[in-house]
C-alpha cells in the first residue's frame, strides 16, 4: 500500500472519531449546557434538577465504562460503538419530546452511554488501528472533535435562539446528528481481529503497577469532579456574574475554540517534558482556568479562564486515555449533583467552582505523587 494511500485511510479514521465525538459530546451531551438556561426560562427546569439531569448522564457514562472495560473483544466493541452513534441521536430528539423529567433524565442516561461508546469504544477502536497501521499512537486529532463539538454546539444555540425556542433546538440538533452520524459509521473500518500490526509486530500490553493505577485513578476521579461541574455549568454560571448576563454562551463558545487545537498541543508538550508532567501543568492551568470568571470580574477575564479551562481539560482527557486506554470517572457523577444543590441552596454558583477547584488540587497533588511512584517502579 502505498504512504499516499495510508494517509488518506488514516485521515478517514480520525475523521470518524472526529465526527463521532461531534456527535455524542458536542450534540448529545454539550448542546446540553447552552440550551440549559433557555429550559429553565422556557421548560420550568430548577437549578437542582438540572444538576441531576447532569449527574444522571454521567451515571450513564459511568455504566458504559464498565461495560467497555470489561470487553476485550474488538468486533463486538465495534458492534456497539455503532449501536452507541445512533443511540446519540434518539437520545437528543427525546429531549424535545417532553417536559417530563424522568424522560429527560432517561435521555441524559442513554446520552451517558453513548459518550461511552464514542470516548472509550470509538477512541480504542482508532487508536488501536493506529497502532497496527504503524503510525504514532497519539489521540490529539481525534480529541479535537470534542472542542469542535463544544464550539459548534454553543455557535449553534447562538444561531437559533432568535428563531427556535427550547424544544425546536433540540430537534435541530437531532438532525444535525443525523448528518455527522454518516462519517462516524462509513469511515471507520471494521476491526482486525489479529494480534499483529500490519509489518508483522506483536502487540502486547505492558501496565503500570497496582499503587500507580490506583494513584492515578484517586487523581483522575479529582479531575472528572473539576472538569464535569465546568462544563456543565459555565453557561448558568457567566450569566449569573455581575455585568455579564447573556455573555454564558460567548464563554462556552471560548472553552470550545481553547479545546479544538488543545490535544494536538498538548501531544507536543508531551513529547518534550513526558506524559505525566504535561498532566500535572494541564490540572495547574485548568485550576486556575476554573477560578478566573469568578475570581476577576469582567468578560476579559470570564473569556481568558474558558479558552484556559477548554486548552486544558480536553488535554488531561487525551493524554489519560493515551496512558491508560480507558477513564475512571466516577466524580463525574457527584459533582454535578452537588454544585446545583449548592447554587440552589446558596443562589450562586460560587461555592461549587471554589469546591471544584479545591478537588482539581489534592488531584495535582496526586499526580505530584506518581512521579515518586514512577521513580520507585522504575528502580524496581
Amino acid at each position: 500500500m502505498s504512504n499516499i494511500s495510508t494517509q488518506k485511510d488514516r485521515i478517514k479514521v480520525l475523521g470518524a472519531g472526529i465526527f463521532s465525538l461531534i456527535l455524542v459530546l458536542g450534540v448529545a451531551r454539550f448542546s446540553y449546557t447552552p440550551l440549559l438556561p433557555l429550559m429553565q426560562q422556557q421548560a420550568g427546569l430548577g437549578v437542582a434538577e438540572a444538576g441531576w439531569l447532569a449527574a444522571i448522564n454521567y451515571a450513564g457514562y459511568l455504566s458504559g465504562a464498565i461495560i467497555a472495560s470489561q470487553i476485550s473483544d474488538l468486533v463486538l466493541k465495534d458492534r456497539l460503538y455503532r449501536v452507541g452513534m445512533v443511540l446519540a441521536i434518539v437520545s437528543t430528539a427525546m429531549m424535545g419530546l417532553t417536559t417530563d423529567i424522568v424522560i429527560w433524565a432517561l435521555s441524559r442516561y442513554i446520552a451517558g452511554l453513548t459518550s461511552a461508546a464514542g470516548m472509550l469504544l470509538g477512541t480504542g477502536l482508532i487508536l488501536n488501528w493506529l497502532i497496527r497501521h504503524n503510525h504514532r499512537s497519539e489521540l490529539g486529532i481525534h480529541f479535537s472533535g470534542i472542542g469542535l463539538g463544544i464550539a459548534g454546539c454553543a455557535a449553534a444555540v447562538a444561531l437559533f435562539s432568535p428563531w427556535l425556542d427550547w424544544r425546536e433546538q433540540w430537534f435541530a440538533f437531532t438532525a444535525i446528528g443525523c448528518v455527522l452520524l454518516i462519517p462516524a459509521l462509513a469511515w471507520l473500518p471494521r476491526p482486525d481481529t489479529s494480534s499483529l500490526t500490519t509489518t508483522g509486530q506483536k502487540m502486547h500490553d505492558s501496565p503500570p503497577s497496582i499503587l500507580y493505577l490506583r494513584i492515578f485513578m484517586a487523581a483522575y476521579f479529582c479531575a472528572g469532579f473539576g472538569y464535569v461541574v465546568s462544563t456543565t455549568f459555565i453557561v448558568a454560571i457567566v450569566n449569573k456574574l455581575p455585568g455579564l448576563a447573556g455573555q454564558g454562551n460567548l464563554v462556552f463558545l471560548a472553552i470550545g475554540i481553547g479545546a479544538a487545537p488543545a490535544c494536538i498541543n498538548w501531544d507536543f508538550i508531551a513529547r518534550r517534558i513526558g506524559d505525566l508532567n504535561a498532566l500535572i501543568l494541564a490540572a495547574l492551568l485548568q485550576i486556575v482556568g476554573i477560578l478566573l470568571p469568578v475570581m476577576a470580574q469582567g468578560l476579559v477575564a470570564a473569556l481568558i479562564g474558558a479558552l484556559l479551562f477548554g486548552g486544558t481539560f480536553i488535554g488531561m482527557v487525551s493524554l489519560v486515555l493515551t496512558m491508560a486506554g480507558r477513564y475512571y470517572p466516577t466524580a463525574q457523577i457527584i459533582g454535578p449533583a452537588i454544585t446545583g444543590s449548592l447554587a440552589a441552596r446558596l443562589g450562586s454558583y460560587n461555592a461549587g467552582l471554589y469546591f471544584a477547584a479545591g478537588v482539581m488540587a489534592v488531584g495535582t497533588l496526586l499526580l505530584l505523587a506518581l512521579k515518586l511512584v514512577e521513580r520507585r517502579d522504575a528502580r524496581a
